[in-house]
């Protein structure tokens, strides 16, 4: 089972130390990315960078006056936006816990 890992030469503190470098740099790294989510043909639009902050909100100005549709293409555009980043966030932790093998082997 732990077959390649030398127990004897693993150094607790500096594994804790590399996952967390890793993790803030997983981190910096997914600020820059950003998702966006369209619903109505594009009458409203949606983006988020990695953290899951907005960073933009486009809504045509056609739907000012209908505020179900409006209300109703907003959910949609919400709910597909959580959906692409929080799985965005679960491959940033498979890939934190695949680097995690790397730890201790000769």
């Amino acid at each position: 089972m732990f077959d390649g890992i030398d127990l004897k030469n693993l150094n607790l503190g500096d594994m804790i130390n590399k996952f967390q470098d890793m993790a803030q740099n997983a981190q910096s790294e997914n600020a820059s990315k950003i998702f966006t989510s369209k619903a109505g043909g594009g009458m409203v639009e949606i983006s988020v960078n990695g953290n899951s902050e907005v960073v933009d909100l486009k809504i045509d100005d056609s739907l000012l006056e209908d505020k179900d549709s409006l209300q109703i293409l907003l959910i949609s555009c919400m709910n597909d936006i959580i959906k692409q980043s929080e799985e965005n966030k679960k491959m940033m932790a498979m890939n934190l816990m695949g680097n995690l093998g790397s730890f201790g082997q000769k």
